[in-house]
């Protein structure tokens, strides 16, 4: 695939289920952390002003797809952080359609380059079999807070409200597929996956420390990568932490590729400051 038409499949993928997390969560909770979020220049952006993590969930994204990225377009999503008190925002654009005068718009706005993500696709096609002594299954309305519990102590983000906004995406008529894998009654990993337009988003898994090793992981990519199929999507899209010579082994990376994903492209954090 080419990079501009990988661009085109997984931007508004990422976007479309950061902007639903947000919205689906609980009007408490979102008053609670001070949540915020908008379409802007064919993006999103989401402003959470209480962020307990120090910012993971100030981001902006999905640009360069319908609309051209701009100065003007960078303004506005800044300005929309300053209205909602954000103290700071990651703004995400693929490096295929940053414009000329990018350097300039980061010098003027004060965006600094950060970390390093890379995004990853892979076709519908089907999933390798894996083996686990765990019970894998989808997550019903009882399960959610567990669920979303294990998601955020996977993550290292601090419980608490927090809890209760992923837990707001285990709702009727959600886009997301929440998967959990239980060692006897005790819920220990947890995934998620989203169905929208054709695409399915694979949109975070983690497994407690004490169930690692035991194939959750591999078991939880076979069943959303199945279940993505059967939903009728095309593209399966995922994106992780680029390794770095001080942190070299990402194994989310790892199982990604195991999975059948491919690396289509490299993106820059670049981040703001109030």
């Amino acid at each position: 695939m080419e990079e501009s038409e990988a661009v085109r499949v997984a931007e508004p993928a990422e976007a479309e289920f950061m902007h639903a997390m947000a919205r689906l969560a609980p009007a408490k909770v979102q008053h609670e952390l001070g949540m915020a979020q908008a379409r802007l220049g064919g993006g999103v952006a989401l402003v959470m002003s209480r962020d307990p993590t120090g910012g993971y969930w100030n981001k902006a994204l999905g640009f360069g797809v319908t609309e051209p990225v701009t100065g003007d377009l960078v303004s506005q999503v800044l300005d929309f952080y300053r209205a909602h008190d954000g103290q700071g925002a990651v703004i995400q654009v693929a490096p295929s359609v940053l414009p000329d005068d990018w350097d300039d718009i980061c010098a003027r706005e004060g965006l600094v380059a950060g970390s390093v993500w890379v995004k990853l696709l892979r076709d519908a096609g089907p999933a390798a079999p894996a083996t686990t002594d765990l019970r894998v299954a989808e997550v019903g309305a009882d399960d959610a807070r567990a669920w979303a519990e294990v998601l955020c102590r996977g993550f290292g983000m601090p419980l608490g409200p927090l809890v209760d906004m992923v837990a707001g995406v285990v709702v009727p008529g959600s886009p997301f597929v929440p998967y959990a894998a239980w060692d006897g009654d005790s819920l220990v990993a947890s995934a998620s996956l989203m169905l929208a337009d054709g695409v399915a988003a694979f949109c975070g898994a983690a497994t407690l420390p004490e169930a690692r090793g035991r194939g959750a992981q591999s078991a939880f990519f076979e069943h959303r990568v199945n279940r993505a199929a059967q939903a009728g999507c095309r593209w399966l899209s995922a994106e992780t932490w680029k390794p770095t010579a001080e942190a070299p082994h990402n194994p989310s990376l790892a199982n990604m590729q195991r999975a059948g994903f491919d690396v289509v492209y490299e993106r820059t954090n670049w981040t703001w400051r109030a």
